[in-house]
């Protein structure tokens, strides 16, 4: 036999190895390594680690452990009830840890979305009420992460799982309801829906309101669902007697309460209660002996509150003709029903304007946690047009009628501190609640005794209140914001004198220039420019406003300017703020004046709403080296927490100024 090596063989085998090792590669190069690592921009990171289901479409890290660990990641992606069922028999049984009720807390949630079903929903917050209140005492750690989601899951489950009223308005009553584990009796007192002389008609979940028209939103963090109000009166023939604005509503968190929560998921039905908490009143609410902070969206209930009520409606109405009478007891108004020890803040309006102007600036006082407590803001709401002096003699009346009411055996000392804060025309008002004119008014009127003059008696009332003014008891501090102390350009041009004669003047004043003219006409000088219109009454050179804004502040009162210019560079016998000038605005006789860059509406200015914070502080704090807080002052459990109060003065304005007289400061 002839044997020869023509290589055929070797090929053979080295081809074979090659292809064996070039398979062995392609497998590694599919298969990868079991585990392995990749850079990642820092964002997404922290988006990956504390996503949920309530702000994305994913489930949280911590979820997804526990899916994963009971073998159900399969079984939610293709079938999430039954997923949803394991985990409920693992807690029923005792046999589940407190991750996984966390999970069914958020997977049961999650479900009800998808599904649009309440009664997930209703499991959700139960299950998240498990989470954060176990019974046993345990706490979380501060820092975990879980806390805050399942906090925010009871709260919106809660709010969700109770959305059966018309429009998706949460609907407190008690009644046994249906959910995936069995059955959950609420227990609700009706009494709850009454709230003094008003009952409660219409709960709308706010935290889901989109805002509007505010520059900031504040949410003070804790467990409930936060709603608002609305009311009707529980004597529809009596109305309002509580001067709360008819139209405010009531913030409220619904609470649900349970206990022993572990033990009842055995037998599928769990007990609880259903309370409507008043957070402004009460900021923590006792749970399993600890004090947890009520969840509070008080931008959202400011916000809701306005934008349902009729204010709008008055500022151009208000100013050129006499809108529907403005009831007794609503014309100074509050939110909120009064608190004895809280320290009356009155916000008077400006020209064709309203008290929806001042939302800015009552949200961040409010939520500033040293002066929102100690504080409680009241509205004064005036037809714009009218008279100044007659305006100003409703806002003195309103004031003395309010403490003469509230507080008639003088028990409450903060009622006797106020600080009234007017913009613009409002400033003027200010001003006339802290002022003696003696008889310097009437002589502009006449040189006849005013109980010598021809008139019917109670007229004869109303002329000495608007000609011999005398200050408010009550009022001790007043700042002017942009205010015309003499005179603004605008009201002083032909136009505005030509829309002055469009507005229709009160019955009241009408009837009393009647008559003066035709019963004393020989009497009187040659006219009273505080019986026209406001547009005269802010004509600079006006005889009626140069006289008020001569006249000093009442003893014991404390003044202060805020002056908006829209060019720092200007000089200030030249700046304006569009409306009213430098020169007009600066008044004597203050203790601070700050310049602010701003144009006319600088209520709403942040620079601005720091100065009345450092007012306001200042105030609180001269009130409280004189008297002892009061039993019913809410005092804060946390004054640090502040809610980015920034800092006070000056400080946040570099291209502002503020001085205080005397003495100067630069």
């Amino acid at each position: 036999m002839d044997h020869r090596c023509d290589g055929t063989s070797g090929d053979r085998r080295t081809v074979a190895t090659v292809a064996a090792i070039t398979l062995g590669c392609a497998l590694l190069l599919a298969c990868g390594t079991p585990v392995g690592v990749k850079r990642m921009d820092p964002t997404t990171v922290q988006r990956h680690l504390t996503r949920s289901i309530l702000s994305s479409d994913q489930l949280s890290n911590s979820t997804r452990n526990a899916l994963f660990q009971h073998d159900l990641v399969v079984m939610w992606n293709e079938h999430p009830k039954r997923a949803i069922d394991v985990l409920q028999k693992a807690v029923a049984d005792g046999t589940a840890r407190r991750n996984d009720i966390y999970a069914l807390a958020e997977i049961s949630f999650a479900y009800g979305e998808a599904a649009n079903d309440p009664a997930y929903f209703r499991s959700a917050t139960v299950y998240a009420w498990l989470f954060l209140f176990p019974g046993d005492k345990t706490t979380l750690d501060p820092l975990d992460v879980r806390g805050r989601t399942a906090a925010d899951i009871y709260n919106r489950g809660l709010a969700r799982g109770f959305a059966l009223g018309p429009g998706g308005d949460f609907l407190p009553r008690a009644g046994s309801y249906p959910v995936p584990f069995g059955t959950l009796d609420v227990y609700f007192d009706d009494a709850q829906l009454v709230w003094k002389d008003r009952r409660l008609v219409k709960f709308v979940p706010v935290a889901e309101l989109e805002i509007e028209g505010l520059a900031t939103r504040y949410r003070w963090s804790g467990i409930g669902a936060p709603l608002s109000a609305t009311t009707e009166p529980l004597d529809p023939a009596g109305g309002y007697a509580d001067y709360v604005q008819p139209w405010a509503t009531v913030p409220l968190t619904a609470l649900l309460r349970m206990s022993d929560v572990e033990q009842q998921l055995a037998n599928g039905r769990v007990r609880s209660d259903l309370t409507l908490e008043q957070p402004l009143r009460r900021q923590k609410v006792d749970i399993d002996g600890q004090q947890v902070a009520l969840e509070v969206e008080t931008t959202a209930s400011l916000a809701y509150t306005l934008a349902e009520s009729p204010v709008w409606q008055r500022e151009i109405g208000g100013f050129l003709q006499r809108m529907a009478a403005i009831p007794r007891g609503t014309q100074l108004a509050t939110l909120q029903p009064y608190v004895p020890g809280r320290i009356p803040i009155v916000l008077v309006h400006g020209t064709a304007s309203s008290p929806g102007r001042w939302a800015q600036m009552m949200n961040e006082l409010g939520n500033d946690r040293r002066i929102g407590p100690r504080v409680q803001a009241w509205l004064f709401t005036y037809d714009t047009g009218n008279p100044i002096g007659y305006s100003a003699m409703l806002l003195r009346d309103s004031i003395n009628d309010l403490v003469r009411e509230l507080d008639p055996e003088g028990k409450d000392p903060a009622l006797r501190d106020m600080v009234v804060i007017g913009h613009s025309q409002g400033g003027l008002l200010t001003k006339m609640t802290a002022m003696d004119s003696g008889d310097r008014l009437w002589k502009m009127v006449s040189d006849t005794p005013l109980d010598d003059l021809d008139m019917d008696p109670e007229q004869r009332e109303t002329m000495r209140e608007l000609t011999f003014i005398k200050p408010v008891p009550t009022v001790k501090r007043v700042v002017y914001l942009s205010t015309p102390h003499h005179g603004s350009y605008i009201a002083g041009n032909w136009f505005a004198h030509q829309v002055a004669r469009l507005i229709n003047m009160p019955a009241t004043l009408t009837q009393l220039t009647s008559a003066l003219l035709t019963q004393n006409q020989t009497r009187l000088k040659g006219g009273f420019s505080g019986m026209q219109s406001s547009v005269y009454g802010m004509t600079p050179g006006n005889p009626f406003t140069k006289l008020v804004s001569e006249t000093p502040l009442a003893p014991g009162v404390t003044g202060h300017s805020i002056i908006a210019v829209t060019d720092p560079d200007v000089p200030r016998d030249r700046a304006d703020d569009g409306v009213v000038e430098y020169t007009s605005a600066h008044i004597e006789g203050v203790e601070s004046e700050y310049v602010v860059v701003s144009g006319h509406s600088s209520q709403d200015n942040p620079h601005t709403i720091n100065e009345v914070r450092r007012i306001l502080l200042e105030h609180i704090a001269q009130f409280d080296a004189r008297e002892e807080p009061t039993a019913a002052t809410i005092t804060p459990t946390d004054t640090s927490d502040t809610q980015d109060q920034g800092s006070t003065g000056n400080s946040l304005n570099p291209s502002g100024s503020h001085h205080t007289a005397p003495p100067a400061r630069p």
